[in-house]
């Protein structure tokens, strides 16, 4: 018998139980980069969503497991965005933007019946703390997101495993420091963060190690703040390409990371389509990022924006009762 699709059950709402308040959820994820969906279109059922929640939901022992929280909020119609995404890291700490979760949180809005895809005539604009991201719901059933121009920092430092890295700050509504290396070995287990100047960091950053794999594809492990090794990071992937494209990199890893730092770290500004070091090929691009979750797309267009296209997937629902 053919495997159903998904199908929202009912309206959000709460129930006392024995021990407290209970709420329904779904879990999803977008290249194993997984979520708890909350539905809360009022916000009339988690107020502020307080971090120990967020925490508990995440506890991949105690709670429903996940590397984040996407609460599902009603956007302001007026300003073109109809729907929020609060999104939270699993520390449970607020955070600006996830690429990867943005794709899962119009995943539900489809399914649940609350946006009518048919009708739509054009993208559907999702509000995020990083600003309104328009969300196309592709042909072939996976979800492309465009994430604006990013912002481009200098190179910083980063280290892992007693091992200096050459890195690249890119800001697409959250920051990132992107290494590349020769191998995706040298970033270690990742059990803890990689060592970087919280100076230039005060909130924390999300750190990529990336091996370039031939003209045009990448390959990416990542470290996220506020939540540690995930399996992908749609962000991270973006800030990937935008770093590699800025800086001329094609193959050779490590030497390039050094090539970087000798060619001077004080390059600043914002991102476009011709962006890049004298040398680098400009203009329009799409790269294959492999992550450990799979495989994401990160195209360049002409204006310079990045559009992040990927799948995302809902795979259980229930109610949370602890």
């Amino acid at each position: 018998m053919p495997r159903q699709p998904w199908r929202w059950q009912g309206p959000a709402t709460t129930r006392r139980t024995i021990d407290g308040v209970s709420f329904p959820f779904v879990k999803g994820h977008g290249t194993h980069n997984d979520f708890v969906v909350l539905p809360d279109l009022d916000g009339r059922i988690h107020d502020d969503l307080g971090p120990e929640l967020v925490r508990a939901l995440c506890d991949r022992r105690g709670g429903i497991g996940g590397d984040g929280v996407l609460r599902v909020l009603r956007g302001d119609f007026a300003d073109g965005a109809g729907w929020f995404m609060d999104y939270r890291n699993a520390d449970g700490s607020a955070a600006q933007m996830c690429g990867n979760g943005v794709r899962v949180f119009a995943r539900y809005l489809a399914a649940a019946g609350l946006v009518d895809v048919a009708a739509l005539a054009g993208p559907l604009p999702i509000d995020t703390r990083g600003g309104v991201k328009p969300v196309t719901f592709c042909d072939d059933g996976e979800f492309s997101v465009d994430m604006g121009v990013a912002a481009v920092g200098g190179l910083v430092d980063v280290s892992v495993g007693g091992r200096w890295h050459a890195a690249r700050s890119v800001g697409l509504g959250n920051p990132h420091a992107v290494a590349f290396v020769d191998s995706l070995d040298e970033a270690g287990g990742l059990a803890t963060s990689p060592f970087y100047c919280a100076e230039e960091f005060p909130d924390g950053v999300n750190i990529e190690f990336v091996v370039p794999q031939g003209e045009a594809a990448l390959a990416m492990r990542v470290f996220e703040r506020g939540v540690g090794e995930t399996m992908s990071c749609g962000t991270g992937a973006c800030a990937a390409v935008v770093a590699a494209r800025y800086d001329g990199v094609g193959q050779g890893g490590a030497a390039v990371g050094a090539a970087m730092a000798e060619g001077g770290g004080h390059m600043s500004g914002v991102f476009s389509a011709t962006s890049g070091r004298p040398g680098c090929e400009g203009g329009p691009a799409t790269y294959r990022v492999q992550v450990p979750g799979g495989v994401l797309t990160a195209s360049v267009d002409e204006r310079g924006h990045i559009h992040l296209k990927g799948p995302a997937v809902l795979v259980a629902e229930g109610t949370w009762t602890g």
